[in-house]
C-alpha cells in the first residue's frame, strides 16, 4: 500500500512539474496572454484531458512557479488582465532558473517520445552525483571542505582546504571555485576530485563577491586574476558567421562588419587557454585580426599540428 501511495505521489509531482513548465513556456512565448487564451492552448494538450485550467489552479501554479523557479507571473489589468513573466530577463541569461527550466522542458519532451528512443541521440553530461550534493550542502551550511585532487597527467594527489564559493557548469563538466585561507581563489574540475570532506568550521562569503561578475570577463572557467580583458577581433568565413550569431563565444561579442565573403566580430575578454583552444578548434573558418600576439600564437599552434603530420 505504501509503495502504491508513494508511486502515486511521484506521478502527481511529475504531472505538476509538466504543467508548471508548460505554463511558463506558454506565457513566455506569448509575452502577454489572458487566462482565457491560456485555456484555449491548454485544451489542445493531452495534459488537460479536456478539462479547463481553473482560476484557482492557475493561481496555485503561479505561486509554485515563483517558489521553485524564482519566476513571477504578473498581471497587467490595464491591458485586459493579461499575464506575463515579470522577470523574463532571467530566462534570457545564464541563470539556474533558465538551466532548470530548459532541462526540464527537454526532459518532458523526451519522456513523451519513448517510441523514438533509438532515434534521439544525447550527449553524456556528468551529474557530479554525490560530490555535487556534498559541495552544495557545504555551500548552504557555509562550511569549509577539504578535497583530494589529482591533476591531469600526474599520479600524485594533493589535499586542499577551502571555502566553496561557487559552482559552474562548462562544456559538460562541473567546476568548483574555492577560496583559500590566504584569500586566493582556484578552480577545480569535479572529474579530478577524488574525495570531498566537509568540516565543522564555518566561513562567511565575502560581501563583495558576485559569482556572475567574477567570471564575466572569462570565456569559460580558466582564471587569471592578473590579466585584464582585451579587445579581440575575429574574421569569420563560410558558414561560421551564422554559428557565431546563434551561439556567441562571449556575452561581449558584437558583429561590426559583414560582407559576402566574411563577417567581423569584436569581443572583450581575458585571453585564457580555454579561449585559445576554442579559437583553434574553428580551424580555417576564422582569422584573428587583433591582437597580433594572439594571432601569432594561434598560427604557431596550427603550424605545430601541421609539423606532426609531416613526420
Amino acid at each position: 500500500m505504501y509503495i502504491c501511495d508513494r508511486n502515486t505521489l511521484l506521478m502527481n509531482t511529475y504531472t505538476k512539474f509538466k504543467e508548471y513548465i508548460w505554463l511558463v513556456n506558454t506565457i513566455y512565448h506569448a509575452r502577454a496572454i489572458t487566462l482565457s487564451e491560456i485555456n484555449k492552448k491548454w485544451l489542445q494538450t493531452e495534459m488537460s484531458e479536456g478539462i479547463t485550467l481553473s482560476r484557482t489552479t492557475f493561481h496555485r501554479h503561479r505561486i509554485a512557479i515563483e517558489e521553485i523557479f524564482g519566476l513571477y507571473i504578473d498581471c497587467d489589468k490595464k491591458r485586459g488582465n493579461k499575464y506575463f513573466i515579470g522577470n523574463r530577463e532571467v530566462l534570457e541569461e545564464d541563470s539556474v532558473q533558465n538551466w532548470m527550466l530548459s532541462t526540464m522542458s527537454v526532459g518532458n519532451i523526451l519522456s513523451e517520445s519513448h517510441s523514438l528512443h533509438d532515434r534521439i541521440l544525447l550527449e553524456n553530461v556528468p551529474s557530479g552525483g554525490e560530490m555535487l550534493q556534498q559541495v552544495i550542502k557545504a555551500m548552504k551550511e557555509s562550511k569549509k571542505i577539504s578535497i583530494t585532487y589529482r591533476r591531469y597527467g600526474g599520479h600524485a594527489t594533493r589535499t586542499f582546504e577551502l571555502e566553496p564559493y561557487c559552482l559552474k557548469l562548462f562544456v559538460q563538466r562541473w567546476y568548483l571555485l574555492g577560496r583559500f585561507a590566504d584569500k586566493g581563489m582556484a578552480i577545480f574540475s569535479f572529474d579530478r576530485i577524488l574525495e570531498i570532506k566537509m568540516s565543522n568550521e564555518k566561513f562567511k562569503v565575502d560581501e563583495d563577491f558576485d559569482a556572475a561578475s567574477y567570471f564575466i570577463d572569462c570565456f569559460g572557467v580558466m582564471l587569471d586574476e592578473n590579466s585584464k580583458p582585451e579587445k579581440v577581433l575575429i574574421r569569420a568565413y563560410g558558414y561560421e558567421p551564422y554559428y557565431l550569431r546563434d551561439l556567441p563565444l562571449h556575452h561581449s561579442q558584437r558583429e561590426i562588419q559583414s560582407t559576402e565573403e566574411y563577417s567581423d566580430f569584436e569581443l572583450r575578454l581575458k585571453i585564457t587557454s580555454d579561449f585559445k583552444s576554442k579559437l583553434l578548434s574553428r580551424g580555417e573558418w576564422i582569422e584573428i585580426l587583433e591582437p597580433k600576439a594572439l594571432a601569432e600564437e594561434i598560427v604557431e599552434w596550427h603550424q605545430k599540428a601541421i609539423d606532426r603530420y609531416k613526420r
